[in-house]
């Protein structure tokens, strides 16, 4: 008859992929992610711009630049539940920037952001996952 090993340590990883632990881990790595995107959408904005008397628009295709700061102000994270959360650009005019309009064409600054953020934010969520499935936590 054949003896089966480390049948409890499974049982317990099991349990531990499944549970609380898991969600909260993944939890605080997906915020964390979601607020490298923010910082870096509001630095696209911010780095090289001239605001005042001296401002230059950026050209189309290209990250708008801070005149006012309304823009890269606006940008921040929020938690919608335990396992999402959001980037949010809440100017008045952050569409008409990210997709532009009849008048102004895109100046995307979020999705170039999430592209950059991307890697870095699945390696977050990753390391969360083996950290709580070999018994650890943040």
């Amino acid at each position: 008859m054949a003896k089966i090993t480390g049948q409890k340590a499974h049982k317990a990883r099991l349990k531990r992929i499944r549970g609380a632990a898991m969600r909260a881990e993944v939890g605080k790595a997906i915020y964390v992610a979601a607020d490298y995107l923010s910082t870096e959408a509001a630095l696209s904005i911010t780095n090289g711009a001239v605001s005042g008397k001296g401002h230059i628009a950026s050209a189309p295709g290209e990250p708008p630049n801070a005149d006012t700061h309304d823009l890269d102000r606006s940008i921040h994270t929020e938690r919608e539940s335990q396992l999402v959360a959001l980037s949010v650009a809440d100017s008045d005019h952050a569409g008409d920037m990210e997709f532009g309009n009849s008048r102004v064409a895109a100046r995307p600054f979020m999705q170039p952001a999430a592209d950059k953020t991307r890697p870095k934010a699945q390696r977050l969520v990753q390391e969360a996952v083996k950290r709580v499935s070999r018994g650890g936590a943040l």
